[in-house]
């Protein structure tokens, strides 16, 4: 039992440490490039799909539902550069498998916060889907009925290995467009100091690394 404890309390410290979040971030999953306003308008992408990350259906400082930081990162990206390319803009992401029905999807959400910010309207709005794969198969059948088959997905780039083969499979020709990085910009010694973050980025990467496999 002490050897056991030992041993996970040893687990959770190297998880913990940035370093290992970094080292995990560039050997456990494929490397994905990030990408340009210009490279997405020279491979003739016809629109900019943002993939949902969660969302707080109650933020009291709102009144209402709101998207946390991760899903924030995402929409702003991907509202950076539907402006910065004119192209059309669609938000996928329903309640997820926990939520309640009756739950404000997450693609309403996401509208509403760029209202607030004053930035471009959703063309498309996808709110059923409940995991990746269902991202996916519901945003192909929104966008294939309007003829809209070249797109550019946007999600952290440790969730973007496994985006791509789902709508890859779902029929669509993808232009991964990544963002949020594992990164450190700190002192190497610093690096092996323990944090929450560097423990939620471990176990983010091992979640993905593990959907890879079983699907």
């Amino acid at each position: 039992p002490v050897a056991a404890g030992l041993l996970t309390c040893a687990g959770l410290w190297l998880l913990s440490c940035p370093a290992v979040a970094l080292w995990l971030s560039l050997h456990l999953l494929p490397q994905v490039a990030p990408t340009t306003a210009k490279a997405l308008l020279d491979g003739r992408v016809q629109a900019i799909v943002v993939l949902g990350g969660g969302v707080e259906q109650r933020a009291p400082e709102y009144g209402g539902p709101n998207l946390p930081p991760e899903s924030m990162a995402r929409l702003l990206y991907g509202m950076y550069l539907a402006q910065t390319t004119q192209l059309p803009l669609a938000y996928s992401g329903g309640v997820g498998w926990g939520g309640d029905n009756g739950q404000t999807s997450e693609a309403q959400v996401a509208a509403q916060a760029l209202a607030r910010l004053h930035g471009p309207k959703l063309r498309w709005q996808e709110g059923q889907s409940r995991d990746t794969r269902e991202n996916a198969r519901f945003t192909a059948q929104l966008l294939q009925r309007e003829g809209i088959t070249r797109v550019a997905i946007v999600t952290h780039a440790w969730h973007m290995p496994r985006s791509l083969r789902q709508f890859e499979a779902a029929g669509l020709d993808v232009t991964p467009a990544p963002m949020g990085y594992v990164q450190a910009d700190m002192q190497a010694v610093l690096l092996w100091l323990p944090s929450s973050s560097a423990l939620r980025d471990s176990m983010w990467l091992l979640k993905e690394w593990l959907g890879l496999r079983l699907t």
